[in-house]
């Protein structure tokens, strides 16, 4: 355990220290609990992110954490329980049209992958949650949302193992979350985590809000 504790300190301070990308915006932002037994993803932070220090500080957060009320865990507990991880921890900068962020290089994700990989070995959690397509991507094959969405996913073999359950990403920007359909496959995305032993032994079994 003393080892293990040592080996994710020394991961802490080379992620907080990492400065590969020349095109990002650091300091990279970490939502990292050690011991954690669920691992969020999601594709990179905002600038609010960089000056809050949280994943999923601001609007898409609200969405999101909203989801994760529905079933009965609120921010402050999912925060202080799960690690939240991101395909780039750092903010990749504004779009020429400053309409959106940029979406991370295949170069940056695969600079960054290390990390989340050492996080993985780690922590060995038994469930795992990517939220948003770049980040589903790291855990599954390309697929639409629609094929994945409200589905659990088992990969690796013994301890390694884990089920990876998507999540689209909360965007006020996306059209696809506001479908009924997708609404839908949401709250059957939510009630598998919910039922899922790595979630219950994290956080109990939880009646969803009144």
């Amino acid at each position: 355990m003393a080892n293990q504790s040592a080996a994710w300190q020394e991961h802490i301070e080379r992620l907080r220290a990492c400065r590969l990308c020349s095109d990002v915006f650091p300091p990279p932002v970490l939502g990292a609990v050690p011991g954690a037994r669920v691992y969020l993803m999601g594709q990179a932070p905002g600038p609010k992110e960089v000056k809050l220090g949280r994943p999923f500080a601001y609007t898409a957060g609200k969405t999101l954490f909203r989801w994760f009320a529905s079933i009965g865990v609120n921010e402050e507990e999912f925060r202080a329980r799960v690690t939240m991880a991101a395909v780039i921890r750092c903010f990749p900068g504004k779009l020429p049209n400053k309409q959106g962020d940029r979406k991370p290089s295949r170069a940056e994700a695969e600079r960054c992958r290390p990390h989340y990989l050492t996080e993985l070995e780690l922590l060995r959690p038994g469930l795992v949650l990517p939220v948003g397509k770049m980040a589903i991507e790291q855990f599954l094959p390309p697929a639409t949302l629609d094929e994945i969405i409200g589905r659990s996913f088992r990969r690796g073999d013994g301890p390694r193992s884990h089920d990876v359950i998507p999540l689209p990403h909360p965007s006020g920007l996306s059209r696809w979350i506001q479908s009924p359909e997708s609404k839908e496959m949401i709250g059957q995305a939510l009630a598998l985590i919910a039922r899922h032993p790595a979630w219950v032994e994290t956080f109990g079994r939880r009646a969803p809000p009144a």
